[in-house]
């Protein structure tokens, strides 16, 4: 709680990195309920602009490396719950 979380995503692809490679983090939280976006990228990171997460999402990511990582500002503990991190590299998946 309060300290900087960087959540790690790391992925290879067959296909050379374009400016179509999209990246998405979805979240649930541990309750469950509704999965929501919470981070998009293509080509800019565009964070997500509503929700308990809005203003608190950065992106660490370096997509030439094959790092779609994320940090969360402020953490606290009904953050708790279930990120996953989504890349698709047309035509690799």
């Amino acid at each position: 709680v309060g300290e900087q979380v960087l959540l790690k995503c790391s992925f290879k692809s067959s296909s050379p990195i374009t400016e179509s490679l999209l990246v998405d983090w979805t979240y649930r939280p541990l309750s469950g309920g509704q999965m929501e976006t919470i981070f998009h990228y293509q080509s800019i990171p565009h964070p997500t602009t509503a929700g308990k997460f809005k203003d608190r999402i950065s992106w660490v990511g370096n997509v030439a490396n094959g790092d779609a990582s994320i940090a969360i500002q402020s953490p606290v503990l009904s953050d708790n719950g279930t990120f996953i991190c989504s890349v698709k590299n047309p035509p690799d998946v």
